[in-house]
C-alpha cells in the first residue's frame, strides 16, 4: 500500500539519521591519528596528491609506496580528506584532517544501516522487520567503531550490502518479469501475475509447486528470454567496487553467484519449466556470466586507473611503457601483493583466529589513553581510562551465531530462500579465513559476516511475530519476545559505548566492561 510504502521510508530513514547522529558526533576525537590510519590516511593523501600511494614519511614520501590493498577505499577518503582537510608529508595540517580521513567511513557505515533495512523489509515484506533488521546495524559495536576510523572494513562491508540490495532487487524483477511473459493458458503458478503478485510468488515453497500444475499439462520447455538485467549488472559492479577495497569480496561474489543461477532456476521451476537449471543456463546464463565475471574485473581493475594514468606508482614501469608492458607490471605487482598476504604471520598482541571471531573473544584496542585525576575529562582521584574497543555488541553476535541454527532449520523445513542466502552469505564471508590458520588477523576482518548474521536474526524475529493470520496471543508474545531482544541489543550498546568512542570515564568503570580477560 502507498501509506505502508511511505511509511516503510519514513522508518528506515529515521534509523538511518540515528546511525548517522551516532557515527558523526565527535567524530573527530579522538585527534591525531590512531591504529591503521597512519596508513590508509596517508595512501589516501598521496592519491588525492599525485593519483598514486606515496611511500611513507619517515622516508620523506621521496617515491611511490607499495601497498597491499586495492585503491577504491582510499579513493574515497582522499575525496573527503579533498573536502574537510588533511595533513601533508611535512606534518602540516590543512583544514579538519580528522574529519577529512573520517568522514567518508561514517557516510559509508549510515548508508549501510538504510540499505539494509530496506533490503530487509523488501526480503520479508514488513516495515517492522525491516526496521529491525536497521536498527540491529545501527547499534552494533564493531560497524559503529569501523565507521568512525579512517581504515578500509567499513567501505568492503557496505560495497556488499549494496550488492545483496541489487541481489534482492534482481530476483525480484526477474521473477516479475518472467511472469508477465507468461499467459493465462500456461500451467504455471505465475501465469497472468503482475510484478507485485509475481514478487510475492517468489515466496512460495516449491515443493507444493507441483501439486499447482495439472497431471495432463505439458510444461513449459525453458520459458522466455528476460532481457537486459539492470538490478544483475548493478550487483556485479556493486561485487567489482567491493573487490576494489580488499580482495576478500571475491568469496562473496563467488557465493552470491551462485545464488543468482539457483535463484533462476527456481523461478522456471515455479513457471512449469521441465528442466529448469538447463533452462536458468541457456536463458540467464549469458548476462549471468557477463554480471558475475567481466563486470566486476573490468570494474576491479578501474579503480587502479590513478596507478595506470599517472605512471608514477609503485612497479608501474618494470617491464616497459607500452600497454602490455604496463599490463605484465600491474599484473607481477598483483602478484606480489598475494605474496604479502600469504605470507603475513607476524605476531601482533590483538591477532586472533576466525572461530574466535564469533563469540567476541579479542576485541581490538585501537586507542588507550590513561587520564588522571584533575586532566579534562577525569574525575577519579583513582585515575581514569579512555579507549576505543573494536568490539561486537554481544547480543547480536552471540544470538545471532545461535541463531544459525534456527536459519538451517527454517532452510531444510521450508526451503525458505531467505534462510538459504544468509547461509549462504555468511558461509562464503566466514569460512575462507579457515583455510590460512597462520595468517595474522583481526576480529575487524569479520565484519562483512555481520549483515548476515542481522538477516538470520530477522528471519527468526519474523518467526517469533507468526503470520499475519496468527492468533492474537501468538502475536503478542511474539512482539514482546522481539521487543524486549531490541531493548538488550539498544542497553548493550549504551553500556559499550564509552570504550568504543574514546570516552574518558574512571578505570573502575572501564575495568566492569572487561568482561573477560581477552577483552583487555
Amino acid at each position: 500500500m502507498p501509506t505502508d510504502r511511505l511509511a516503510g521510508w519514513l522508518a528506515s530513514l529515521a534509523i538511518a539519521a540515528v546511525a548517522g547522529v551516532l557515527r558523526f558526533w565527535q567524530l573527530t576525537e579522538p585527534r591525531g591519528i590512531y591504529f591503521d590510519e597512519v596508513y590508509y590516511t596517508h595512501d589516501a593523501y598521496g592519491l588525492l596528491t599525485h593519483g598514486y600511494e606515496l611511500s611513507d614519511i619517515k622516508s620523506g614520501c621521496d617515491g611511490p609506496g607499495f601497498v597491499v590493498h586495492p585503491p577504491l577505499g582510499k579513493w574515497l577518503m582522499a575525496v573527503s580528506e579533498w573536502l574537510f582537510g588533511y595533513t601533508d608529508c611535512a606534518g602540516i595540517r590543512h583544514g579538519s584532517p580528522e574529519l577529512g580521513w573520517r568522514f567518508a567511513s561514517a557516510a559509508a557505515g549510515t548508508l549501510a544501516v538504510l540499505v539494509l533495512a530496506r533490503t530487509a523489509r523488501r526480503m520479508f515484506r514488513s516495515t517492522l522487520l525491516g526496521c529491525f533488521a536497521g536498527l540491529l546495524l545501527a547499534f552494533d559495536g564493531l560497524e559503529f567503531v569501523q565507521s568512525r576510523i579512517g581504515i578500509l572494513d567499513i567501505f568492503l562491508m557496505t560495497g556488499l550490502v549494496l550488492a545483496l540490495a541489487c541481489l534482492i532487487l534482481d530476483r525480484d524483477h526477474g521473477r516479475a518479469r518472467l511472469a508477465a511473459s507468461l499467459t493465462d493458458t500456461d500451467n504455471s503458478p505465475l501465469a497472468g501475475r503482475s510484478g507485485k503478485d509475481a514478487s510475492e510468488a517468489g515466496n512460495i515453497d516449491l515443493r507444493s509447486i507441483s501439486s499447482l500444475y495439472k497431471t495432463d499439462s505439458k510444461k513449459i520447455r525453458f520459458g522466455a528470454r528476460l532481457g537486459v538485467r539492470p538490478w544483475r549488472l548493478a550487483c556485479g559492479l556493486c561485487l567489482g567496487a567491493s573487490l576494489g577495497v580488499k580482495w576478500s569480496a571475491v568469496y562473496t561474489l563467488v557465493g552470491f553467484a551462485a545464488l543468482a543461477i539457483a535463484w533462476d532456476a527456481g523461478a522456471r521451476r515455479t513457471a512449469g519449466v521441465r528442466r529448469p537449471l538447463l533452462a536458468a543456463v541457456r536463458r540467464d546464463g549469458p548476462q549471468w556470466s557477463t554480471s558475475f565475471v567481466p563486470l566486476p574485473a573490468i570494474v576491479f581493475l578501474a579503480t587502479w586507473t590513478g596507478w595506470f594514468v599517472t605512471g608514477g606508482g609503485y612497479n608501474r614501469h618494470r617491464f616497459g611503457d607500452g600497454m602490455w608492458g604496463t599490463l605484465h607490471s600491474w599484473w607481477d605487482y598483483q602478484q606480489q601483493i598475494f605474496r604479502f598476504h600469504e605470507h603475513l604471520d607476524a605476531s601482533h598482541p590483538y591477532a586472533s583466529k576466525p572461530l574466535s571471531w564469533l563469540v567476541l573473544a579479542r576485541p581490538v584496542a585501537y586507542f588507550y589513553s590513561t587520564p588522571k585525576a584533575g586532566e579534562p575529562g577525569c574525575a577519579s582521584q583513582a585515575g581514569c581510562s579512555r579507549e576505543i574497543l573494536a568490539i561486537g555488541n554481544p547480543a547480536i553476535w552471540w544470538v545471532g551465531v545461535a541463531a544459525l541454527v534456527g536459519v538451517l532449520a527454517l532452510w531444510v523445513s521450508r526451503r525458505d530462500w531467505r534462510a538459504g542466502l544468509v547461509l549462504v552469505g555468511f558461509a562464503t564471508s566466514f569460512l575462507p579465513w579457515l583455510a590460512f590458520p597462520n595468517r595474522t588477523m583481526f576480529l575487524f576482518y569479520a565484519l562483512p559476516l555481520l549483515p548476515f548474521l542481522v538477516l538470520g536474526l530477522t528471519a527468526l524475529a519474523g518467526v517469533a511475530l507468526g503470520p499475519r493470520t496468527a492468533s492474537d496471543l501468538r502475536r503478542l508474545v511474539g512482539s514482546l519476545m522481539v521487543g524486549v531482544y531490541a531493548i538488550v541489543v539498544v542497553l548493550l550498546f549504551v553500556y559499550f559505548y564509552p570504550i568504543m568512542a574514546a570516552q574518558v570515564v574512571p578505570t573502575s568503570a572501564w575495568r566492569v566492561r572487561m568482561w573477560f580477560p581477552g577483552w583487555i
